[in-house]
């Protein structure tokens, strides 16, 4: 058998030591057979385990690999072939695995020991992962093993890194001399080593070996107090530099360790990571002999920074710094300047109380540099310094760039065109419009009423046009208004069909809507129960109920009363009663949700002479109409009710939410003695947000378009959550904006919701569209403005939405020609946002009562606002009180 048969039958048997016993044995001519061989057999042993069959990779066997590379390190002649041989891109990703690796050390160990140390530097500096793979901890493994000085590789110093070091393992590595000053100049070790803690301290980390090590004297502490001042300069994430950090503190370094690298620690103050600027800060603080030069160079990188942390200790020192210097603080005037540039009205004002309380420390080319700096500061902080240091304070901004611009004109809701007019074409009826189309279902169900005195030319497109789809006969409920638009058709097609009762595990649901000589009982009973349905939308069945019930009954009328005539659902009120007229004339009977319907179509502004009009009305429908007209127009009375916890009431409006999510709880009530079927409508809405209670929810407006706040408040148990609901959708809110009737809570909630919602998809796809309805509500004067803004606190205190939407959107509405009407919604949002009794001021409030003032100088305002000026009058002059006096100031 030759030497290569020999490996090979060894290497197919995937036994690594036979491979090394028989390439030790071999002479130099069988050597350089295999060597020779090896390449050209990759292909053949990969695809024999399975690499080259498509195979799952779980499924592959590599236990080939290692003796390949051992076959190759014992074969192949030259150092950098070996190191080529062993990091082949066949063999990586394979763990290493300490007693697999020893054939491969054994052939190797009978090489030259130079040839060792050079073979064990290029596979080094081959490594490119972490120790746990072969190609890292073999690399580690020859160095040890051959005592060559490791290369300066950053992956392989990542990888000695990756190892899990012991204060004893440390201490008799080989490598430790070479390799640990490289970890404060490898890029990736402070990435691999920050996740260690130092508080407390755990066996096996990198920080625990170290500092053991310094401790005895075996490592330097010099050489790591200075890689770790080396490694923040040169810069970094705060993520990378954590574990620098973590070790730097563990050393504890002495005064004289800290003096002799103050320049370096100054050199960290301007830009380094805030960890890392407050470990130089808190030892340069340790020093007493720093030189002024020095501290104010400090002092400047600390005033400009940021962090709001840094800077106040930056004053700090500061105060102490200029006590120290006695007649003469120019060396800080600089420092306080940069000070005044501060973005915190905070910082700001302490600045200037230091300014103040060391002037006459200042000689004249110091408060030269003060005066310089007045600009920077808001004119009331600069005015305190005028008197001290002269100069001028910046001039109140009354112009901000804001141009005021004439709000667009919006359509009232009598001017919103839709197609109402009678369907010419009895083939139109063919097909129910959209579920989403409420103007073309009401036009569908008109035409189909007129056209029913053309009974056989009716039959005949309806029997063509319709598949009759559904089993209206085993549905318990019809709760959609094509199931009655089918059974209408129905009807129509198949004279006098009766679809059978509902089954008997469904009770039926008495209607008001159905006369009694409609036989009610049959349309009735299929109507849902008002627990599975919204009171708009039973409302809405029931109307659509009775023309069913009439039409088997054989007493519909000519035509509906309460088809409308504006895109708004509104019903010109000289229309009814035009309608009402032809009723008398031709002696048909009114149906009961249709007139019903038709009334709460009418506008709320009637003109008298249609009043009059209506005066001569002599059936009970006309006279029911007359009495409307007149001043009998139902008032449902509304409120909105947030709770917390599924029922705690809030007391008031400005009591803490206790972080706990609201719920919204609308009321509505009529006075007693209203019909029941309005009673149904305006019931209590159902808060518990029931899945299908929100169908035909575009539809409501245009039921109730002179109640529109009603209609909000149906809206309303939807609004806030959308886990098993798509929510209030902005459709609802523009029809409710072109809507008539007093705007209340519900419609300013529904508007100031969708002021500031942004998260929901509803809110992304649409982000403006409060900014629009507020400016149409407003050039049309019926925004209930100061109900809006009251309405925005609430959301801000009560649920999760942030102050920054609410700027934003006020601030496009002032730009679209609505600032006086923002100034009104914020003057309501203030009285509800501020903090009350015992809640502290945050930066929000501090920054509501900026905005607040730049919308008072676009809108003119004046008159005194007592939540502002309450806080106006309070001892002190931090930032938020200070606002509060300039927002006062220009009320005053």
């Amino acid at each position: 058998m030759s030497a290569w048969e020999a490996v090979e039958e060894a290497i197919a048997t995937c036994d690594a030591g036979k491979v090394a016993e028989i390439v030790l044995g071999l002479d130099d001519e069988g050597r350089k057979e295999v060597a020779g061989r090896l390449p050209g057999h990759l292909p053949a042993v990969r695809r024999r385990f399975g690499f080259s069959n498509g195979a799952d990779w779980w499924d592959l066997d590599d236990d080939w690999i290692e003796p390949m590379r051992v076959a190759g390190a014992g074969t192949i002649g030259g150092a950098a072939a070996v190191a080529a041989w062993l990091n082949r891109r066949e063999f990586a990703g394979r763990r290493a695995e300490p007693d697999a690796v020893e054939p491969l050390l054994r052939v190797l160990a009978a090489r030259p020991p130079e040839w060792r140390a050079d073979v064990a530097v290029r596979v080094a500096s081959r490594v490119r992962g972490p120790s746990r793979e072969q190609g890292a901890w073999l690399a580690l493994l020859l160095l040890r093993r051959s005592g060559a000085v490791p290369p300066a590789h950053d992956p392989l110093v990542v990888a000695w890194v990756g190892e899990s070091p012991t204060a004893r393992g440390l201490r008799e590595d080989p490598l430790r001399d070479h390799l640990l000053p490289l970890i404060f100049e490898a890029e990736g070790v402070g990435r691999a080593l920050q996740g260690e803690q130092a508080a407390p301290l755990q066996p096996g980390t990198w920080l625990a070996s170290l500092t053991v090590l310094q401790s005895e004297g075996t490592i330097d502490r010099g050489l790591l107090i200075d890689g770790c001042v080396r490694r923040f300069l040169r810069g970094g994430s705060a993520g990378d530099l954590r574990f620098f950090v973590r070790l730097h503190e563990l050393l504890e370094p002495t005064y004289a360790e800290v003096e002799s690298r103050a320049r370096d620690y100054l050199r960290l103050l301007p830009a380094a990571p805030g960890a890392v600027a407050e470990l130089a800060l808190r030892h340069l603080r340790r020093l007493d002999a720093l030189d002024p030069a020095d501290v104010s160079e400090a002092l400047q990188a600390l005033l400009f920074r940021p962090e709001r942390k840094l800077v106040s200790v930056g004053l700090t020192w500061l105060d102490q710094a200029a006590r120290d210097a006695g007649d003469n603080a120019d060396e800080y005037a600089l420092a306080l300047a940069y000070a005044f540039a501060c973005e915190s009205p905070d910082i700001q004002e302490r600045a200037v109380r230091l300014a103040l309380k060391h002037g006459a420390r200042f000689t004249p080319a110091g408060a030269e540099i003060i005066r310089d700096a007045l600009g920077l500061l808001p004119p009331d902080l600069g005015e305190q310094l005028v008197a001290v240091f002269g100069g001028e304070a910046a001039a109140e901004e009354d112009d901000d760039g804001f141009v005021p611009v004439p709000m667009p004109e919006s359509p009232g809701f009598s001017e919103v065109d839709a197609d109402f007019s009678p369907i010419g074409d009895i083939r139109e009826l063919g097909a129910f419009p959209d579920r989403e189309d409420w103007r073309g279902a009401e036009r569908w169900l008109a035409g189909f009423v007129r056209l029913c005195n053309d009974r056989d030319r009716l039959r005949s497109v309806l029997a063509r046009g319709t598949s009759w789809p559904t089993r209206l006969d085993v549905q318990p409920e019809w709760r959609y208004l094509e199931q009655w638009a089918e059974a209408m058709a129905r009807q129509i097609v198949t004279p006098g069909i009766r679809l059978g009762p509902p089954p008997s595990a469904f009770s039926s649901v008495p209607s008001p809507s159905v006369s009694p000589s409609a036989s009610p009982s049959l349309s009735s009973s299929r109507l849902p129960s008002p627990e599975r349905v919204s009171p708009p939308h039973l409302f809405l069945l029931r109307r659509w109920a009775e023309v069913h019930a009439a039409l088997r009954a054989g007493t519909l009328p000519p035509y509906l009363l309460a088809t409308p005539t504006s895109g708004t659902g509104h019903l010109d009120p000289g229309v009814l009663v035009d309608r009402l007229e032809g009723y008398e004339r031709t002696g048909a009977k009114a149906m009961d949700a249709d007139l019903w319907q038709a009334l709460l179509r009418l506008p709320r502004s009637i003109a008298p002479e249609v009043v009059a009009r209506a005066g001569g009305l002599t059936s009970g429908a006309g006279v029911t109409a007359a009495r409307w007209m007149n001043g009998g127009r139902l008032s449902p009375m509304t409120a909105v009710e947030w709770t917390r916890g599924g029922s705690t009431a809030y007391a008031a409006d400005r009591e803490p939410s206790g972080g706990e999510h609201p719920d919204l709880v609308p009321r509505i009530g009529l006075p007693s003695g209203e019909p029941g079927l309005l009673r149904d409508l305006l019931a209590d809405p159902d808060a518990s947000r029931r899945e299908g209670r929100d169908v035909y929810m575009l539809w409501w407006p245009a039921i109730l378009p002179s109640d529109r706040e009603a209609v909000a408040l149906h809206a309303l148990p939807f609004l806030l959550y959308h886990w098993n609901t798509p929510g209030v959708e902005p459709g609802v809110l523009r029809a409710l904006a072109r809507a008539d009737g007093p705007a209340g809570e519900g419609v300013a909630l529904l508007l100031a919701y969708f002021l500031v919602e942004r998260d929901s998809p509803l809110g992304k796809a649409q982000p403006n569209e409060g900014v629009r309805v507020l400016v149409g509500m407003a050039e049309r004067g019926d925004l209930p403005a100061a109900e809006v803004g009251r309405q925005l606190a609430l959301l801000l205190r009560r649920a999760w939405f942030k102050l920054g939407a609410v700027v934003e959107s006020l601030e496009s509405a002032a730009r679209h020609g609505a600032h006086v009407e923002v100034w009104e919604v914020v003057a309501g949002f203030l009285a509800a946002y501020l903090p009350g009794p015992g809640e502290r001021p945050q930066t929000a409030h501090t920054q509501a009562l900026g905005f607040a003032v730049r919308v008072a100088s676009w809108a003119g305002a004046r008159g005194e606002l007592p939540c502002v000026a309450e806080i106006a009058r309070r001892k002190g002059s931090s930032g938020f009180v200070r606002e509060a006096r300039r927002l006062h100031a220009r009320l005053s």
